[in-house]
């Protein structure tokens, strides 16, 4: 197993939400053991994830939280971990575009 991480600044609104960890590829597994949503503006801001199943449902993790200005929300970690599996990914957006930036850490 290895460590790694992805950051994704300025993530997109509803409409166009982004992908915050890469696709689990073909034969493998990703435990996500990281993921903390950043409000960088000095208001009020919301945030939603969703883990992606390869067979096209979906869950979130969070909906709507809100995340206070300059404040910071750990989505994953300590005790919880997400494992993703063969074509599955998160997606994550923000009440307002350029306001909110995620850091994803995980092991393959």
């Amino acid at each position: 197993m290895a460590f790694a991480s992805e950051v994704s600044a300025s993530i997109g609104t509803s409409g166009s939400p982004s992908t915050v960890t890469p696709t689990v590829s073909s034969g493998t597994t990703l435990t996500m053991i990281g993921l903390s949503f950043a409000n960088i503006t000095s208001t009020n801001q919301t945030v939603s994830c969703k883990v992606n199943k390869s067979g096209g449902s979906s869950a979130f993790l969070v909906k709507d939280a809100t995340v206070l200005p300059g404040g910071a929300l750990a989505v994953v970690g300590g005790d919880q971990k997400v494992v993703l599996q063969a074509g599955d990914s998160v997606t994550a957006y923000a009440s307002n575009s350029s306001a909110i930036d995620v850091v994803v850490s995980y092991l393959t």
